[in-house]
This record gives C-alpha cells, structure tokens and sequence, in this order.
C-alpha cells in the first residue's frame, strides 16, 4: 500500500510539472545537435528532487544529502529555464559535493586528503553523466540499473528505504520517457540530480568497503563520455559545447537505431558487468590489477565499436 500511494503521488507531481512547463515553454527544442525531432517538455526529471525530499521528509535520508542534492536540483532547474554562466552551476557543484562528504563523515582529519581527489571525480562524473542525456531512455534506465546495483549491495542497510523511493521516481519518469517519442525529458535537473545522488552511493560504497572495483558500476557510461572527450580534444573541438558525437548518438541518429534499443543495449551492458563485479568482489578476485585490465579492456572494446561505427557511417 504504501509504495501505491508512492507512486500515485509521484505521478500526480509529474503531472502538475508537465501542466507547469508547457505554461511557461519549459520545452527544448530540436537544433542541429539534437538526438530528438520535436518539441519536448523539458525538467521532467525535478521528480528525482521531489523524491528526494519525500524521503527525507519520512526520515530515510539526511538533510545534508536531501540539501545537496536539492540544491544542485534547483540551480540545474534555472539552467533549464534560463542558460546560467558556469559559476553558479561549478558552485552548487562542489557545496554539493562537500555537503554529501560531511554527510558521509569524510571531512574528519584523517580523510581531509581525500578532498581535492574526490571533488575532481565526482564533479567530473555529475558533468559526464550529464553530457550523456541524449536520447529517450538513457539516463533513466542507467540510473535504474545503478540504484538496483547499489540496492542489492545495501538491501539490509538504512540507506536502503532513499534507494527504493529513487528507484521508482525513476519508474514513474520511465513511464513518460522510454518512448519513441517522449513526453519528456529529464533535463538538467534530473540528470545532474541524479548524478550526485549515484555519487553519493559511490563514495560511500568504496570506503566502506575499500573496494575500488565498484567504479565499474559507471564504466559504460564512464568510458563513452571520457574516449568521447579525448576524440573532441583531439579535433580540438570546445569539450564544453553540445555536441553528437558520443558512440550511442552515432547509433541514433547516423545509424537509424531506435533510441529505446541503445538505451536498453548500455543498461543491460551495464547491468550484466556489474552482476560479474559483484560476482568477483564476493569472491575476492577483483584485485586492483584485474580491475585495470578490466578497466583497459573495456575501454578497448569501446574504442573498436566506435572505430567499427564510424567507418560504417563514412562508407
């Protein structure tokens, strides 16, 4: 019952925010760098914040946690409405970051060494994540796998009533945009809600456990946005702009490939490594040398489906 009265609520929210958005146009547009051909309402993932509130509210999450991720929440949320310079947006950012680090105890004396790494990385994942909402389906789908990885992992912790409210926040978004045409689109808001609230599991999980295997639970995504970087460095493109050039976008829009099956190919690509790496942890095998190799091997991998895709679309 409860979890119906959940998912009910959920879908009355996003329900107001689309009446909201198409009032006031909150809509992207389709330009020459979109993966999209019409008209969406955008921000359709402020439903991540709202639930995140609603646990805090109920007494499943820290104010600390809820306030970061409501914070990056409603600064990515002017974004949508109105381009922000990057100041306010790196701002929310790293308050953020360090708000889900105090939370996590991790600005003790003997962890403050940590701080400028893990405020590198998990910025650098929140962008990345972010860079990758481009088709329907993507981001929520990868989140959903994320928040069922870390679920299995924590289903006898506290933490996991926060991971079962995301999880269907993300279902009740699902509804709306694994289409092949969406009602909406997460936006800012969502995807960089969302990022840090996976960060936020991350961090926790790694030095709880000291496993540093874990970082595979975002290496689908990971790689996609890194190698994709370095290729636009190396045609010495502005990384900062909107671009088309992620493997996944060349499968949707050079490739003709229905959005919701690249969607489904990167989540279930990524639901089944991180099966192997839990796999492995259990068993103690995941040493930091297997990871490398794992890590490089995916990575070669990728680099060759990418290499293979582009000289596809040339010939």
């Amino acid at each position: 019952m409860y979890y119906i009265i959940l998912i009910s609520v959920l879908f009355v929210v996003e329900l107001i925010y689309f009446r909201i958005a198409d009032h006031y146009n909150i809509v992207d547009k389709p330009n020459h760098r979109s993966s999209h051909t019409s008209v969406t309402l955008r921000g359709g993932g402020v439903i991540f914040v709202i639930a995140m509130i609603i646990g805090c509210i109920l007494g499943y999450t820290s104010i600390a946690f809820s306030l970061a991720v409501t914070l990056v929440g409603v600064v990515s949320f002017i974004d949508d409405i109105k381009p922000l310079s990057q100041l306010p947006r790196v701002s929310s950012h790293l308050i953020a970051v360090v708000l889900i680090l105090f939370d996590l105890g991790m600005l003790e004396t003997g962890m403050i060494y940590w701080l400028p790494v893990l405020l590198v990385l998990a910025i650098g994942w929140i962008n990345a994540f972010n860079f990758m909402d481009g088709i329907n389906g993507i981001t929520v789908l990868y989140a959903l796998i994320s928040i069922i990885s870390f679920g299995i992992l924590y289903q006898n912790d506290k933490s996991f009533d926060i991971l079962v409210i995301m999880g269907i926040a993300c279902l009740v978004f699902a509804f709306f945009n694994v289409r092949k045409k969406a009602k909406t689109f997460a936006g800012d808001v969502g995807s960089v809600s969302m990022a840090l609230f996976l960060s936020y599991f991350m961090i926790k999980l790694i030095f709880e456990t000291g496993e540093i295997g874990y970082l595979l639970f975002f290496s689908i995504y990971g790689i996609d946005a890194v190698v994709t970087i370095l290729y636009r460095l190396k045609d010495k493109e502005n990384i900062f702009k909107p671009h088309r050039s992620h493997l996944y976008q060349f499968l949707a829009n050079e490739l003709k490939w229905p959005h919701i099956l690249v969607a489904v190919v990167y989540s279930v690509l990524q639901l089944l490594l991180n099966y192997c790496v839990i796999l492995m942890i259990d068993n103690n095998v995941l040493t930091i040398p297997v990871f490398a190799l794992l890590l490089i091997g995916l990575t070669f991998l990728y680099t060759i489906a990418r290499i293979l895709v582009l000289k596809k679309i040339t010939v």
